[in-house]
């Protein structure tokens, strides 16, 4: 089945070929199948709030009045974020009797004025204390990578990564310290973005480090991450730009990155190492 980008889904709510509360119960039915990997990708499913909030929705834009274009759309939520009258956990038991939050974090107070409908809050490693993404308490989801073998998903942000390759939400609000939101973004064949320290507001999220946490998007496209990134920053929401790709420069991995890699991996990375303008090295000679 295609796998649409946000922009997909605003052009079909706004020609009326979908609904909010369509997009929304396609979600959460897959939340629920038992066969995929809905109950351990989420921790907490807001339901009846979601699809209260996608009947909103496709009021207002039937009154023309949507928030934005976007409006309707459900996106998931990692478990490091307020949200109000719910408990934060971060992945763990350690918090279970905490009160619950008094307001949603600002991250999640922008997605919601954009009109982005929260559908649930997503498993992460516990403290988002690791890139491997396992968690003891809840579960963890795996990999979209070769369902049948069972591979990790990524850490820290492994339920919101798992949660838009399974179409459980079209978009996710994660977070990256050292990568939780790149390293699950790549293992389940997705975009995960981390912006600017400090661009985006850290109030009303579990910290790792204060100095190097981001608050980012992992969605499917770059251009769907550069819309969630300017409603995260409370910016204008504008049209990427295309870049040429002369002048740039890349880094590519040639040592523990290529450790034990597997073979369909392996070969990806040979092809790259060989393509024009990137020497070849004594480690991508070994992978030959």
């Amino acid at each position: 089945m295609p796998n649409p980008t946000i922009a997909k889904l605003a052009d079909d709510l706004e020609a009326g070929r979908t609904s909010s509360r369509k997009l929304v119960e396609q979600c959460i039915a897959r939340i629920a199948d038992p066969s995929g990997e809905g109950q351990r990708a989420f921790i907490h499913v807001d339901k009846h709030a979601s699809l209260a909030a996608a009947d909103a929705m496709d009021g207002l834009r039937k009154a023309n009045a949507a928030p934005s274009r976007f409006a309707g759309i459900p996106v998931s939520v990692k478990d490091l974020f307020d949200i109000k009258g719910q408990v934060t956990r971060a992945g763990s038991r350690a918090l279970d009797d905490s009160a619950p939050a008094e307001a949603d974090a600002p991250v999640v107070a922008r997605l919601r004025r954009a009109g982005f409908v929260v559908i649930g809050r997503t498993n992460m490693t516990e403290f988002a204390y690791s890139g491997i993404g396992i968690n003891p308490h809840y579960g963890t989801p795996k990999g979209a990578w070769d369902r049948s073998v069972g591979h990790v998903p990524g850490g820290s942000s492994s339920g919101a990564a798992v949660s838009v390759a399974d179409r459980m939400a079209h978009g996710a609000l994660g977070t990256d310290t050292g990568g939780s939101c790149r390293i699950p973004a790549a293992y389940n064949g997705i975009v995960g973005f981390k912006p600017t320290q400090r661009r985006i507001p850290l109030d009303g999220g579990v910290p790792l480090s204060t100095t190097l946490d981001s608050f980012g998007p992992l969605a499917r496209s770059v251009a769907c991450c550069a819309a969630l990134d300017a409603v995260l920053a409370n910016e204008p929401i504008v049209p990427l730009q295309p870049r040429p790709v002369k002048g740039m420069r890349l880094a590519v991995p040639m040592t523990v990155a290529l450790d034990e890699l597997d073979d369909a991996v392996a070969r990806l990375q040979a092809n790259s190492a060989t393509s024009p303008g990137i020497p070849k090295t004594q480690e991508t000679k070994r992978i030959l």
